[in-house]
């Protein structure tokens, strides 16, 4: 029997990344859900990805802090013995328009959303550097090719993400790595169903497919770039977004 492949996801216990999580477990992946709040009903998404027939680990962590990070991939690395895919999906948002901004939201924003993302790659690289193969797929957003007004720390921590995916590429295609960002438009979350109706039609009226992207569509992609469909595909940003950037 084929051996399973093993995706690790990080900030995979709500919106994208739980679909992420759900996508790749239908696939046939076992999967590691990095999670940070102890309010999640972290058991109940367990149960529900086994369902599958997959394993499914759970492993608490801020991706901030590099001794967390260390302790998470060496926890995946005992459990499964290999990370084959890693989704950099974990980050927040502080938003406030820069004359209002404190030092202290900036600060976190980039260091979760820019500084979590190269913890994390940077362990888990070193376990695919020795299988010599591996996809690494960041969550970027529309508005770091953008920008938006009121949200400077997250567009910057956005546009860094995609730089760096850019430079991993060059750096690991050599060991038959891939690294590829995804970049978000609106998508329907818990964070954008509390919206009133004009505000969301308002939204609706600046997408040319007039209605906001789901966290399964994300997720597809994601799964896409993961898998060995897209093995000639690397150092690329793509947009999911019905067209609002083009």
């Amino acid at each position: 029997m084929e051996e399973k492949k093993v995706v690790l996801i990080t900030g995979g216990a709500r919106g994208i990344g739980r679909k992420v999580a759900e996508v790749y477990a239908k696939n046939g992946y076992d999967v590691v859900i990095n999670y940070v709040s102890d309010k999640t009903d972290v058991e109940g998404i367990k149960k529900e990805i086994e369902k599958r027939g997959v394993k499914c680990t759970l492993v608490k962590a801020d991706v901030s802090k590099a001794e967390e990070v260390e302790k998470m991939v060496e926890q995946a690395i005992q459990e499964f013995g290999k990370i084959d895919v890693l989704v950099n999906n974990a980050g927040i948002t502080r938003d406030c328009l820069l004359m209002r901004m404190s030092e202290e939201d900036f600060d976190k924003v980039i260091e979760i959303n820019l500084k979590g993302t190269y913890l994390v790659t940077k362990q888990v690289i070193k376990y695919m550097m020795k299988k010599r193969q591996g996809s690494i797929i960041n969550l970027a957003s529309v508005v770091g090719v953008v920008g938006n007004a009121g949200q400077c720390n997250y567009s910057a921590s956005k546009a860094g993400i995609i730089g760096f995916t850019k430079s991993v590429a060059k750096e690991l295609a050599a060991r038959n790595i891939r690294a590829n960002a995804v970049a978000p438009g609106f998508i329907e979350t818990d964070m954008t169903n509390v919206l009133k109706d004009e505000i969301k039609e308002n939204i609706n009226e600046q997408i040319p497919l007039k209605r906001m992207g789901t966290a399964k569509e994300v997720a597809e992609l994601i799964y896409f770039l993961g898998s060995e469909k897209s093995s000639y595909i690397t150092g690329q940003v793509i947009n999911v977004d019905g067209g609002m950037v083009m």
